[in-house]
């Protein structure tokens, strides 16, 4: 455990990150997570829009590989950082992400099919807009085996309410001293 992590009772282990595909929740679970345990949050994904534009944009004007490029080094100074931390869902992807993830505790945020078709409707998710539900389906399917890799915990976020998680979440990884 980090020190951060035992600094005091009801403190979380610091960094946390959570995994997963795109629309599990992990921005949503961060957030209450952070706020909850007074921890700092940091979202890759928006992290990478402020400083470089949305991630539509810069997958249309740069390419995948450029976008990997900097989701990459913004991926490298989040999880150095006393926080808790999500990650866009192929940030994963990364042979360097991986090794790092290895050594902090890491939440798998999952869901089904089923429950994330509303959260993604309407959305400008570069890697699904040509395909949708299917290409979101292969894409989940595809990355299932490094999240099982990397993850600590693994949660279903379809049908739990984001108190519930923040509660698994807290009640693994709290730091009681």
């Amino acid at each position: 455990m980090t020190e951060a992590g035992a600094a005091a009772p009801g403190a979380l282990a610091l960094p946390l990150v959570l995994i997963g595909p795109m629309g599990a929740g992990k921005t949503r679970v961060g957030q209450k997570l952070a706020a909850e345990t007074g921890a700092p949050f940091v979202d890759t994904d928006a992290r990478i829009v402020e400083r470089y534009g949305p991630i539509d944009e810069i997958f249309a004007r740069e390419g995948e590989e450029y976008f990997r490029i900097v989701e990459r080094e913004v991926v490298a100074e989040a999880i150095a950082e006393q926080a808790v931390v999500s990650l866009g869902g192929g940030a994963v992807l990364h042979p360097a992400t991986r090794a790092e993830l290895a050594a902090l505790p890491v939440v798998w945020l999952q869901v089904s099919a089923a429950a994330v078709a509303p959260r993604l409707a309407g959305g400008a998710r570069p890697l699904i807009a040509q395909g949708g539900l299917d290409a979101w389906i292969r894409i989940r399917d595809e990355r299932a085996p490094v999240y099982a890799s990397l993850a600590d915990l693994a949660i279903d976020t379809s049908r739990r309410s984001v108190a519930r998680i923040v509660a698994d979440i807290t009640e693994r990884f709290g730091g009681a001293a």
